[in-house]
């Protein structure tokens, strides 16, 4: 018998075996439906019936809660639709609400944080010592307090459940994930230089002087390319925790107060509320203007330029040269270069979009996969 017909076999005779194996039932709870939180919800109602068909998962909602409420008994249509409609809606507590998700026998569970909030990170370590796991783009627990990501970690460590982080520094791109195969398999990270901010590539991709500095914020955060406060970008202290979560998964113990970072916003509009800077945005105009005159006199183009090495970690505006690799991104490009004792003569480039609801939901729901594979989803028949 060769041995293409005894594996047909094989496959054959096992077949019923799997048609017949449970689903693996993974509890899903979202905090933050604003616009990745939506894209992260319509891509899981869109994939649920193929993974539940083809993998044997079912990734079942539960909840959903904003800053005020939590909508329970996610199941409902008008839920899914718009949250307006659900069964079951209350004041938001964050720690009720992950226990519900989680069920009252334990059952495997995942919460999917689509904030940026300094107050749902707080709740990691909590949650993870439950057993609770948690995938996010939101970059406050991974570049924050040392003191609470060192919690976060022991919590994992002692639990099981898992903390994935993926959507933070590239969107949709493998740049976390690329790092940590590398320290994984003993390489040593020894610099790394990009263009980290989506936003800012966007911004200085667009900004040729023809259309008013403020006007390309306004765009880019109706398209969803800013944080929900675009000083958060301008600022640089995006990119900035970026830079620290790359520098944290090579084992480096950086603050967000180690990276010297030039900042795009003036100190006259800093300490305003969100809503009043976005009304005196145009008092940016005129700065912007002027930097871009030197760069182009210079003959070179301004772009947004993170880097790590042993000299100390930076984040800021610089004039490079137009045939200069980062010169050449397209809109939202991140670009990000790992030097690596393995890659040192020629470094590793991971480069793509860097910014919108869509992709980074994407990189959450394949968090969320990831999670769901290390509990079981093996057992898939796609």
């Amino acid at each position: 018998m060769s041995i293409a017909v005894d594996l047909h076999r094989s496959l054959l005779r096992a077949a019923p075996v799997r048609a017949a194996l449970p689903p693996l039932v993974v509890n899903v709870g979202v905090i933050g439906p604003g616009k990745v939180g939506t894209a992260f919800l319509h891509q899981l109602r869109h994939a649920a019936p193929r993974l539940l068909r083809e993998c044997r998962l079912e990734l079942r909602l539960r909840a959903v809660s904003d800053s005020r409420h939590m909508w329970l008994d996610c199941d409902d249509e008008a839920l899914n639709g718009r949250m307006g409609g659900a069964q079951t809606w209350r004041p938001a507590a964050l720690d009720e609400f992950a226990a519900y998700v989680a069920g009252p026998h334990g059952e495997a569970a995942v919460l999917a944080d689509c904030t940026a909030s300094d107050a749902v990170a707080d709740h990691y370590a909590g949650w993870l010592t439950a057993g609770i796991h948690v995938v996010t783009p939101n970059k406050r627990a991974a570049s924050g307090c040392l003191d609470r990501w060192h919690a976060i970690a022991r919590a994992s460590d002692a639990s099981g459940a898992r903390l994935h982080y993926e959507g933070t520094v590239g969107a949709g791109l493998p740049v976390v994930q690329t790092l940590r195969d590398l320290i994984d398999t003993g390489d040593e990270l020894t610099a790394v230089e990009g263009m980290l901010s989506g936003t800012l590539a966007w911004l200085f991709n667009r900004f040729d002087g023809s259309i008013p500095f403020s006007q390309l914020v306004r765009e880019a955060h109706d398209l969803g390319y800013t944080e929900p406060d675009p000083r958060d970008d301008l600022s640089g202290m995006d990119v900035a925790r970026k830079l620290v979560i790359l520098a944290r998964e090579a084992g480096l113990p950086l603050s967000l107060d180690d990276v010297a970072v030039n900042s795009l916003v003036p100190a006259a509009l800093a300490g305003l509320a969100r809503e009043d800077f976005m009304e005196v945005l145009p008092a940016m105009d005129a700065p912007m203007a002027e930097l871009l005159a030197r760069a182009q006199a210079a003959g070179g183009v301004l772009r947004h330029v993170a880097r790590l090495d042993r000299d100390g970690a930076s984040v800021g505006v610089q004039v490079l040269e137009r045939g200069h690799a980062f010169a050449h991104g397209q809109l939202t490009d991140n670009v990000v270069r790992f030097a690596t004792r393995r890659y040192c003569d020629n470094a590793l480039v991971v480069q793509g979009p860097g910014a919108g609801p869509e992709v980074t939901a994407a990189a959450v729901f394949t968090d969320l996969l990831r999670v769901a594979g290390a509990m079981g989803v093996k057992r898939c028949a796609c």
